[in-house]
């Protein structure tokens, strides 16, 4: 709720995302990693804490209120409390009462019984074996007028046995237990003995002489009455009741009569002798159980449809179970710590517990589910939990939080039984918590580990990543809400009920009172109810519980006998309570024997009875669970205790290609189908199969007719992973990679400079398609089998070129983007066997600012790359739609990679994002920059800026930008699938190993041998070969970074001493080499299918690599960026 308050401040109500490196979100991580990685650990300890607050549930709680424990809720509303005298309220009855206070907690003393006794027959008259109903046939003389006495009889008539009227009276007394009888007092060997065997004794008039009525400051022990610290003789009569006056006046005439016997004190807190009380017993109305029913049927249906939109469809019921155990543990301890720390709930309905608990509860549970669902399936299950609880953790704290500050804000307003539900909130929030981080994160990620489920994630993972392409204008606004993408659903819907439950609790109690009543006492956030502390302000007398704090523990079956007896069929009265008169036995010892019990009298009976079978349970308990899970769960968590760095559960491997190569690897070329070809310094060109194993030959080994002229200055290979071609000095050599055989020569013109590009041109017609080949001059040469002359094309001469894209596509027309030093960008179009070319016009640029291009064949754009800006340019209208502010590029280290695209109804291209990497000039930091939608279901357009948009259309304007940079980079690429690979040397100060003197070899006149390894220290690694693999990846909120060795066994790698790293070639979605002075290093994320075509195409959901080229013709080649108006 707060992000909706704080939205003029923050322009949304998205909760804040903590970077990665925040402490509260590493925190949540990683404790999520140890949960999911120690499953049967966490689950041990959310288990042994229920079990050690739900076991003392039944002993703490009882339906009686009279024995020292916690009373349990009831079906009813139930309240006493203090009314102002503003409200001008006619009271129902008046109360009055003296309180007998003896030694300090003696009160059941005989001398203080009999003396209590004297007192009663002096307020009352005689009051042995008290009778009412045998006067109400006889015929009695009632007195007219002012009264100054009346005899026993008349005294009687006017009770309320018979017939309730105006003057109607009655008492309670706990001398009633011995009949108001002197003797029955004297002769009572156990006085305690009769008090607790009577507490349910009832008057007259079926009132319960329960002892929180007839005593105050009780002490229990094991479910009895042991001692308690007054008396209490309660007079209850009606307005016009001549009793009331006769108390009145006798309770001032002994004042001054008995003041020898008794230190007598007026309790008259801020000098007023009264008090207006109201006292309810509201059972649930039929408006009320249906309510609650309807509360209950929507909760019961928006939790059965939001766990079916998940996808873990064969895990739903266990799930299902799950929240429900977990809810129910939640309220039950709750309940237990209430009791614990007396909080009275019987005050409330317990029927609305559960629902207001189980609201507050999904919210975190199905946040936490719907990140995990969100996480790349293709990471290991403590990293998915890891990263989703670091999502929602603090998110989940953070709403904790804000909803135990609003009820603590809720209870200085609401009355005490309100009050007290909220306590219970929140401490049920506080525990829900942590049942979530334990008992529910624990089942999660056994559930997550489960193959089935696993499954079913990585395609809701995939699916969420094309959220943007399909048919969200078709979904309402209440499957949005029902699936939690709404954040109503999510983020406010718990608050809004617990507020509006402990309102409507709140109006049950004072439903008569006006609104504008109500909103002035929440504008003065002034407290309405007066301090029920137990303490009382007698400091001199000691009591063990005050005369406000005595009327408050009145239990709601006492409330609901006394509204039986004056307000029959009502569900309240108000009564005028008089603040009792305080008499002391003189000689008594008020001094404070014994300090006041923290805890309610039923924990200590509990602790004294209970605390072995208790302990004996919990152990029983936590050693069940424990072999349990370990027999339902001994294959699937056989890996859970391994946390990071194990290889089996590594994304990256490395594998060796060596004894290929006697010195460096110059050259390497690839294919998606597993091919590599690497040519060396020892003039030898080999060609691996990588599928196979890493099976290998040399070209011409076996054919000494045939010779391989070198230096070879570019190799290539074709789409269909048929023909290999190797340029040399004046000529074209081709290969088939299939029959093992040498194709026809090509002529070319001679030069001994490596070209700018040197590829194939994709073309079915052709049995060997011809080649492209564009040199640093500007001039174009199309090669073709069976033409002695090649033709050429001259792009530019003016400048040497600098930079070049391509996009060659079959079916369409090759196009060539080539900048020039001068900051010329030319853009040549073949026409049948000629070209055409036209010059674009990019505006100024800096003194000696590079301009650099770089095609994106999958999208039918390019970029324009300067040193600070990169503008995204339609090839076909040569029109920039946007441009990218970036830090300083150093030049040709510019990277794009995006998700795959589609084409939308009104012909614009669209993606769900859109990634820029390239290296700081400055710093040699990489620094990626990912572009998405601002809000989710959004698509980011390729349309023109102008151009009118629809809600499922995000322009380029309002894309979000999120950067990240990666310090010590080395030499880096990006794969097809979008995960970032790098191979760096780790730095370290320890001193450079150098090779002893024996290991080198005199007998190699250039020295080149003495570059072989020494041999090893005892742990296998030198300073200098520390090289070191990472991986990284960033699909939607997951990021995952990942370092590996690249030499983990040095002294079998067979490689030369190096100090700078060979090429680096990808080969297929999730594989490349890199050359490691005479070897080849494979390293591969995953696992690599080594599939034909594989490397070109777009993985589901996983972003496509844009500088590779295209395979095939595409539904997105040859339209221009179009208007948006219908995406």
């Amino acid at each position: 709720m707060i992000w909706y308050l704080l939205y003029f401040f923050r322009g949304t109500t998205e909760p804040p995302l903590l970077e990665e490196s925040n402490w509260v979100r590493g925190a949540f991580a990683r404790y999520g990693r140890y949960a999911a990685s120690h499953v049967i650990t966490t689950l041990l300890v959310s288990v042994a804490v229920a079990a050690v607050l739900i076991y003392p549930f039944p002993f703490l709680y009882t339906t009686d209120f009279t024995n020292g424990a916690s009373i349990l809720p009831e079906h009813a509303w139930t309240d006493s409390h203090p009314l102002s005298d503003k409200n001008r309220a006619e009271p129902d009855v008046i109360m009055r009462s003296v309180w007998v206070h003896g030694s300090y907690f003696q009160a059941l003393n005989k001398s203080v019984l009999l003396s209590a006794l004297e007192l009663q027959d002096e307020l009352l008259g005689p009051t042995v074996n008290f009778n009412p109903r045998r006067q109400a046939a006889d015929g009695i003389d009632l007195p007219n007028g002012t009264i100054t006495d009346l005899t026993p009889e008349q005294r009687d008539a006017y009770h309320v046995i018979n017939g309730l009227t105006n003057e109607s009276w009655f008492f309670q007394s706990p001398l009633q237990y011995w009949s108001c009888s002197s003797e029955s007092i004297q002769s009572d060997d156990d006085i305690i003995a009769t008090a607790n065997e009577k507490k349910t004794q009832p008057t007259s008039v079926n009132i319960t002489l329960r002892h929180s009525t007839v005593f105050s400051g009780k002490r229990f022990q094991d479910r009895r009455l042991v001692a308690a610290d007054a008396l209490v003789i309660t007079l209850v009569h009606l307005r016009d009741s001549p009793i009331g006056r006769l108390w009145q006046e006798r309770t001032e005439a002994l004042k001054s009569r008995v003041s020898d016997k008794w230190d007598i004190i007026e309790y008259a807190p801020s000098g007023k002798t009264s008090e207006l009380y109201e006292f309810q017993f509201r059972p649930l109305s039929t408006q009320d159980v249906l309510l609650l029913g309807l509360a209950y049927t929507l909760v019961i249906i928006y939790f059965w449809l939001c766990l079916s939109k998940l996808r873990a469809v064969k895990s739903r019921v266990g799930l299902m179970v799950t929240v429900i155990a977990q809810i129910f543990l939640t309220i039950l301890s709750s309940f237990t710590l209430c009791a614990i720390l007396k909080i009275d709930l019987s005050r409330i309905p317990r029927l609305g517990y559960p629902v207001v608990i189980f609201c507050m509860s999904l919210e975190n549970i199905f946040r936490l589910i719907n990140a995990v669902i969100l996480t790349p399936a293709e990471d290991n299950t403590s990293e998915r939990i890891s990263q989703a609880l670091g999502e929602t953790g603090y998110i989940a704290l953070f709403s904790v939080t804000q909803n135990i500050v609003i009820l603590y804000a809720l209870s200085k307003l609401v009355s005490p039984g309100v009050a007290a539900f909220c306590n219970f909130a929140a401490i049920a929030l506080i525990l829900d918590f942590f049942y979530l981080l334990t008992f529910f994160l624990s089942v999660l990620s056994v559930d997550v580990r489960r193959t089935e489920l696993s499954d079913a994630l990585a395609k809701a993972s995939i699916r969420a990543h094309h959220s943007a392409f399909e048919t969200q204008s078709h979904q309402t606004w209440i499957d949005a809400m029902l699936q939690g993408r709404i954040a109503m659903s999510t983020r406010i819907a718990g608050t809004i009920i617990m507020v509006g439950f402990v309102l409507i609790a709140q109006w049950h109690f004072f439903e008569n009172e006006s609104v504008i009543r109500t909103l002035s006492r929440i504008a003065r956030v002034s407290r309405k109810h007066k301090d029920l502390s137990r303490f009382s302000p007698l400091t001199e007398v000691h009591q063990g519980r005050s005369p406000a704090s005595w009327l408050g523990l009145q239990d709601h079956e006492t409330a609901r006998e006394l509204i039986q007896v004056i307000k029959p069929n009502a569900h309240s009265y108000i009564a005028r309570v008089f603040h009792p008169t305080i008499f002391v036995l003189k000689g008594s010892d008020r001094s404070l024997s014994a300090n006041e019990p923290w805890f309610p009298p039923a924990v200590y009976d509990f602790w004294r009875h209970q605390s072995v079978p208790f302990v004996v349970t919990i152990l029983v308990i936590a050693a069940a669970v424990h072999l349990l899970m370990n027999y339902l769960l001994w294959d699937e968590l056989a890996d859970s205790g391994r946390v990071g760095g194990p290889e089996w559960d590594s994304l990256l491997s490395v594998q060796t290609l060596s004894c290929g190569h006697a010195l460096d690897v110059a050259l390497l070329s690839a294919c998606s189908d597993g091919h590599l070809v690497s040519v060396g310094l020892d003039r030898v060109v080999r060609v691996w199969d990588i599928k196979a194993g890493g099976k290998s030959y040399v070209l011409g080994e076996y054919d000494n007719s045939f010779s391989v002229p070198f230096p070879i200055l570019a190799v290539c290979i074709d789409e269909e992973s048929h023909w290999l071609a190797l340029l040399t000095a004046d000529r074209v050599l081709l290969w088939n990679l299939v029959d093992f055989r040498w194709g026809p020569v090509i002529r070319a013109e001679p030069d001994r400079h490596k070209p700018e590009a040197f590829f194939f041109v994709p073309d079915d017609s052709a049995t060997i398609p011809s080649l492209l080949l564009i040199r640093r001059d500007g001039i174009i040469r199309e090669l073709r089998t069976g033409h002695e002359e090649t033709s050429g094309f001259a792009l530019t001469r003016e400048s040497p070129i600098v930079s070049v894209g391509c996009i060659a596509e079959k079916g369409f027309p090759v196009q060539v983007m080539a900048s020039t030093r001068e900051g010329q960008l030319h853009i040549a179009t073949q026409e049948g066997t000629g070209w055409s070319s036209e010059v674009m016009d990019i505006g100024d640029r800096k003194p000696r600012e590079l301009v650099s291009v770089q095609a994106l064949p999958d999208l039918g754009f390019f970029l324009l790359i300067r040193s600070e800006t990169v503008d995204l340019v339609d090839s076909q209208t040569l029109r920039a739609i946007h441009t990218f502010r970036v830090g300083p590029v150093q030049p040709k280290s510019m990277k794009c990679f995006h998700s795959r695209p589609r084409r939308m109804r009104c012909g614009s291209v669209a993606l769900w994002s859109f990634t820029l990497a390239y290296l700081q000039s400055y710093t040699r930091d990489l620094v990626i920059q990912t572009y998405s939608p601002q809000n989710e279901g959004e698509s980011l357009c390729f349309c023109e800026p102008a151009s009118p948009t629809r809600k499922t259309c995000c322009p380029w304007q309002r894309a979000k930008e999120s950067k990240r940079s990666i310090r010590n980079p080395g030499v880096w690429d990006v794969l097809p699938s979008g995960i970032m690979v790098g191979v760096r040397r780790k730095t370290s100060d320890k001193p450079r190993a150098e090779a002893p003197e024996d290991h080198q070899h005199p007998q190699q006149p250039n020295g080149l041998r003495r570059r072989h390894q020494a041999t090893q220290p005892a742990n296998g690694h030198v300073p200098q070969d520390n090289w070191e693999v990472w991986m990284f990846s960033h699909f939607g909120t997951k990021e995952t970074w990942e370092t590996l060795p690249l030499c983990p066994k040095i002294e079998d790698d067979g490689h030369l001493f190096v100090t700078n790293l060979g090429p680096m070639v990808q080969i297929g979605r999730a594989s490349l080499a890199v050359g490691l002075s005479n070897v080849i290093k494979i390293i591969m994320v995953g696992n690599e299918r080594f599939e034909t075509g594989d490397d070109s195409q777009p993985g589901d959901g996983m972003p496509a690599l844009g500088s590779r080229r295209r395979k095939g013709p595409s539904a997105l080649r040859g339209k221009s960026a179009a208007h948006c108006p219908h995406c």
